[in-house]
């Protein structure tokens, strides 16, 4: 080892290839195990590869900063000796935790189907209770734990003093050198990418089966990926204050304006009929990176969007539709979710909505219908792989899958190739005998501003600049529609043309209402002309599109279908601004804010201005109650998808009613 220059580094060096081989061949035999499921997803070779990724990443977090100080301090004299002690413990625990986390693995997938995850964490919190069950039905497994952890702590100290005896330090100058490249090497090596965005399990994530996305990580790498998200997951209790369990489903149901439609007395789920009853037709959401209504000439916005006007007068608008945050996947989530905001992070990156969450593609998947992501850019970007796969997307099309795109940016290629993919994409399902959902997410005006030359009239004089993006990305799917028009596809598939949210919000309002106002179209051949002034939130909009393809569905959205008719009293729209949740009705705003503290306003329409006002504390009480209903859903699994074998069950008993 010190001819090959490693010096102080020796056992580090060691030590991860030990642990580098452990799981490379623990992975290879939970394979072998589930080789019927890992051969019919095609995964083989991508599990193996990719796995050592994962795990070349998972040991340079591990040994890090051990590296670093054996590259600089000394291994003699009294110092020296304190320091090689602490270090082959060190390396010694890092190695017990990758070989326990393994050992842990095959019951938790027995019991799970899945690698260890958040419920390991959580279980930790009953350390009495989890270990009286264990004791009292898992014997084997702990007894297994139990000597795999004795062999691995007695193995590994040995090694780790084989790894230290007759370790020799360089001189100065020649430490401070190796110090940079493990740095260099650590954390090029943990990061496992020269992309944007360093690895994450939905950069690995390749098949919907959950279980072989779970196969590519390590145990280890999966807990603490787990216990990273869960820091994530804010809960709105502690910001707005509690609440009765029931009283807050009471309140939400009550002011959801769906009262008849509950299947239960203690949840949201809900039947909807679809408005719709002929054939089932495709659907389409063409989701806009962050064009605010201020952008758009038909809704008193700026000249930008003269394509997207045109529609708007040819479709079904709404002309009060608001967006409930101020992220992408705050966007994705309520388009494919219905799940009202929340203070923590959207579902799409959290770590319980992975799978079994609900989700329109897995609706529609069991009616029959393909469901598709299309993407420009890389789709595991804010986990969007992971989570589409693992929840009802059967195919996901991102940058990799284009051959020779018009222009590639910082954020993938152009919205010109996105949506000529899109049309590729729909031409091809079409021909089959199936309806198809797919979601089209654009990216081009998204900063630095990226797009092809010669295509607009600039309406900035510098290039770069949101106001051209916006432009350039009207024209490409002004450019989209004249294709589709005249396809195949056209005449049985709606189109929703809708924002994730505006651009970049600063305001002095706590909500700054303004900023959530959103353009929403909907386009199809059968589709009539209409202005649709009712207030409105893009998480309304699943349970109309679903109404509107045909589609009769039991969910536990409370999105209103607004195919139907709806009463003034009962409009509303649902904001999340930073820490702050506002509940926007033709009334009132309520703005909940962390400490407890509401306040409320009466909002012009006209003016977009806020004036403090007094409201009853009933009013309140709604706010509060749809403010704290999705942290409540997702922390008890209530947002749950129904098992296709009980749907059809569910239908027919509640058209009997």
């Amino acid at each position: 080892m010190k001819k090959l220059g490693f010096y102080g580094l020796k056992p580090v060096v060691m030590f991860s290839a030990l642990t580098l081989l452990i799981l490379t061949t623990s992975r290879f035999l939970l394979s072998l195990w589930l080789n019927e499921r890992v051969t019919d997803s095609s995964g083989w070779f991508f599990i193996l590869l990719q796995g050592v990724r994962v795990d070349i990443a998972s040991i340079c977090w591990f040994f890090l900063i051990p590296a670093l100080l054996a590259a600089l301090l000394p291994t003699e004299k009294a110092v020296g000796r304190v320091w090689v002690s602490v270090q082959r413990i060190w390396l010694v625990i890092g190695l017990w935790i990758f070989v326990y986390m393994e050992l842990a693995t095959v019951p938790f997938i027995l019991e799970y189907d899945l690698r260890p995850n958040r419920l390991f964490i959580e279980y930790l919190v009953y350390p009495k209770e989890v270990f009286g069950m264990l004791f009292t039905g898992y014997k084997t497994e702990l007894f297994i734990g139990l000597v795999g952890s004795l062999i691995t702590f007695y193995y590994g100290w040995k090694f780790s003093g084989y790894a230290t005896k007759n370790i020799t330090m360089p001189k100065l100058h020649i430490r401070i050198i190796m110090a940079v490249l493990v740095v260099l090497v650590g954390v090029g090596g943990a990061r496992s990418s020269l992309g944007h965005r360093p690895i994450n399990p939905a950069a690995v994530s390749f098949s919907t089966d959950p279980l072989m996305n779970d196969l590519v990580l390590n145990s280890a790498y999966s807990v603490i990926f787990a216990l990273k998200n869960m820091g994530s997951e804010k809960n709105a209790t502690s910001m707005y204050g509690m609440m009765a369990k029931d009283r807050i489903v009471d309140l939400v149901r009550e002011s959801s304006a769906i009262s008849g439609r509950f299947l239960n007395e203690t949840t949201t789920l809900n039947y909807n009929s679809s408005s719709y009853e002929g054939p089932k037709k495709n659907l389409v959401i063409l989701l806009q990176e962050s064009l605010g209504a201020r952008f758009v000439g038909a809704l008193g916005g700026l000249p930008l969007t003269p394509n997207l006007d045109v529609l708007i007068k040819e479709g079904w608008s709404f002309n009060q539709m608001y967006a409930t945050g101020t992220r992408s996947v705050r966007g994705i989530e309520a388009m494919t979710t219905g799940f009202p905001p929340t203070p923590s992070r959207a579902v799409v990156k959290l770590s319980k909505s992975q799978n079994g969450f609900f989700n329109i593609a897995a609706l529609l998947s069991d009616y029959g219908y393909m469901t598709q992501f299309i993407y420009g850019g890389e789709s595991h970007f804010d986990n969007m792989k992971s989570f589409f796969l693992g929840n009802g997307f059967q195919n996901i099309v991102d940058e990799s899958d284009y051959k020779q795109p018009i222009f590639t940016g910082s954020w993938g290629v152009s919205d010109e190739d996105l949506y000529n993919m899109a049309d590729q994409q729909f031409t091809k399902m079409n021909k089959e005998d199936r309806p198809f959902f797919s979601l089209v997410f654009t990216s081009s005006n998204h900063s630095p501003f990226e797009y092809p030359d010669g295509k607009i009239e600039q309406y900035d004089a510098e290039k770069h600049t949101r106001n051209n993006t916006v432009k350039y990305s009207d024209y490409a799917l002004g450019k989209f529609f004249e294709k589709a028009k005249q396809s195949e596809y056209w005449d049985n598939t709606i189109f929703v043309i809708i924002a994730d949210h505006d651009s970049r919000v600063s305001a002095t309002d706590l909500i700054p209402v303004d900023r959530f106002h959103i353009p929403a179209v909907i386009v199809g051949k059968d589709i009539q002309p209409r202005n649709d002034d009712r207030l409105a939130s893009n998480i309304d909009m699943p349970s109309t599109l679903i109404s509107l393809i045909g589609v009769s569905s039991v969910s536990p959205m409370l999105g209103h279908d607004l195919t139907k008719p709806l009463l003034k009293e009962d409009e509303r729209a649902m904001m999340q601004f930073a820490n702050n949740f506002g509940y926007l009705t033709r009334d009132n705003l309520v703005v909940l804010t962390p400490g407890n503290t509401p306040y409320a306003y009466s909002y012009d329409f006209d003016t977009k201005t806020q004036q403090p006002m007094e409201v009853n504390s009933e009013v309140i009480d709604i706010a509060k109650a749809n403010a704290l209903w999705g942290s409540l859903a997702y922390n008890q699994n209530l947002y749950i998808m129904p098992k296709s074998s009980e749907i059809n069950q569910i239908i027919s008993e509640f058209e009997k009613r």
